[in-house]
């Protein structure tokens, strides 16, 4: 099976294909990433991996989304190519925590025990979650929630292990992770729950607020 995994919940955006043999390890074919800016190049970096794993889009078995949180214009615009390639070509799809995909990372680059992971929620405030490192893999001690500059900044003064895109930058002393789409579809070839692209959905906590424009005026 080979997974295209797709994930520009931050300001570093990549994509990846991992192929899944039966009774093997997954084996990363082909990747692309980009750094900065606003807007992700979905199909540049696309047609990048693909040339790399020197494959066409019809051999792709399965897409999975980095669902945050983080960019939400990022993590829609994932989510739309992912619709978009279901539509098509009738693809099996999957979502995953963003935050899960760093924690995962973290324990391969050899992290142990109590770990913090935060990504930038706007308004001086972050999305925060603990997750228990051991040698069998990360488990969620405390769920995603909102957390504010001075409960984050006050783990670091605690020195308890601190990582995130941009963590490094506004808490001297964290660590600096992006979440990776090779590590988004290597945990995906271990899922075998697929779902329809309308039921993709961005993680988000706060409640979504909007003001109604006003009715145009009849002059």
């Amino acid at each position: 099976m080979k997974i295209l995994g797709v994930e520009f919940s931050s300001e570093q955006r990549s994509v990846a294909i991992v192929e899944k043999l039966t009774g093997e390890k997954p084996q990363l074919r082909g990747a692309a990433s980009e750094k900065g800016g606003r807007a992700a190049h979905a199909f540049a970096l696309l047609e990048e991996a693909l040339r790399a794993a020197r494959i066409q889009r019809e051999e792709i078995d399965a897409i999975v989304v980095g669902l945050g949180p983080g960019s939400y214009t990022g993590i829609r615009a994932a989510i739309a190519l992912a619709q978009g390639w279901q539509l098509a070509r009738e693809i099996n799809l999957i979502g995953i925590s963003s935050v899960k995909s760093l924690a995962v990372q973290a324990c391969e680059n050899g992290i142990r025990g109590r770990a913090n992971f935060v990504v930038d929620a706007q308004r001086n405030e972050f999305y925060l979650a603990v997750y228990q490192i051991g040698n069998d893999g990360a488990s969620e001690a405390e769920p995603l929630r909102i957390a504010t500059f001075e409960e984050v900044e006050r783990l670091v003064t605690e020195k308890q292990f601190l990582a995130g895109p941009g963590a490094a930058i506004r808490f001297p002393g964290a660590n600096e992770m992006f979440p990776d789409a090779t590590m988004l579809a290597q945990l995906a070839c271990a899922e075998t729950k697929f779902v329809c692209g309308e039921a993709l959905e961005p993680i988000y906590l706060r409640e979504v607020n909007f003001v109604k424009a006003p009715a145009p005026r009849v002059i």
